[in-house]
This record gives structure tokens, C-alpha cells and sequence, in this order.
């Protein structure tokens, strides 16, 4: 049986953002898809089938612990990086209680990011996966 490519969900405001994510992304293997908004996220990351997500804090309308927060409430097991330039206490908070695998501060580092998505793509993988 063949081993398909992870796919990231970047949701991230910032297209150079989502470009330079998307890139290390690739470098590693794995498969990104981007979207602008929460809303656009939900509107196709069912078409998407992601494996996990990347998710700014501060995002036009929804904010990416908003987007967490229904994710979970509708019984999705979609692991989530948070990731934000302006820490906030209690987003971080919030973020961990909805289930966040980890929550990063940018300017990102590379390895670290690579690390919290390998941590949660771990967790979704029926055991005996490589």
C-alpha cells in the first residue's frame, strides 16, 4: 500500500505567510492547501480532507481559536498548530482548552513548526502507520 503526503491546511491572512508555510511544507513531504479566512476553511476543508491545520489567531472575521473551537464542537478530531505574531494570554489559553497541539509564536521556527505537525499528525495515525 502506498503512503500518501500529509495535507496541511494554512490559514493564515498573510499570502507571503502562506507561501513561505506552503514551502517548508513541501520541503518536508508534505501537501499544504491555503485559505485567507476561517470561513473559507470551512466553507471547503471538507473537499480538502486536511490532515491538520495551521491557523493564524488574528484573522479578518472568525479568529483561527474561533475556528478551533467549532471545529471540536462539531465532533472533528483535526489536529491544529496555532500560530500568531501578538501572544495573547488568553487566546492562548483558550487555544490549549479547544485541544491545540501547540501554539507558536512568529516569526516561526521552521523546526518547531515541523515538530508540533509531526506531534499531531502522530496522534491521528492508526497505529501500525509509519
Amino acid at each position: 500500500m502506498s503512503q500518501t503526503q500529509p495535507v496541511v491546511a494554512i490559514v493564515d491572512d498573510d499570502v507571503s505567510i502562506q507561501r513561505a508555510l506552503a514551502r517548508l511544507l513541501y520541503t518536508a513531504g508534505w501537501h499544504a492547501i491555503t485559505f485567507s479566512s476561517a470561513e473559507a476553511f470551512l466553507q471547503t476543508s471538507m473537499q480538502a480532507s486536511p490532515d491538520c491545520v495551521v491557523c493564524d489567531v488574528w484573522l479578518p472575521g472568525m479568529t483561527g481559536v474561533e475556528l478551533l473551537e467549532h471545529v471540536v464542537a462539531t465532533g472533528s478530531t483535526l489536529p491544529a498548530v496555532i500560530i500568531t505574531a501578538r501572544d495573547d494570554l488568553q487566546m492562548r489559553m483558550r487555544a490549549m482548552q479547544a485541544g491545540a497541539v501547540a501554539y507558536l509564536l512568529k516569526p516561526l521556527d521552521g523546526e518547531e513548526l515541523l515538530q508540533a505537525l509531526r506531534e499531531a499528525l502522530d496522534g491521528r495515525r492508526p497505529s501500525g502507520s509509519a
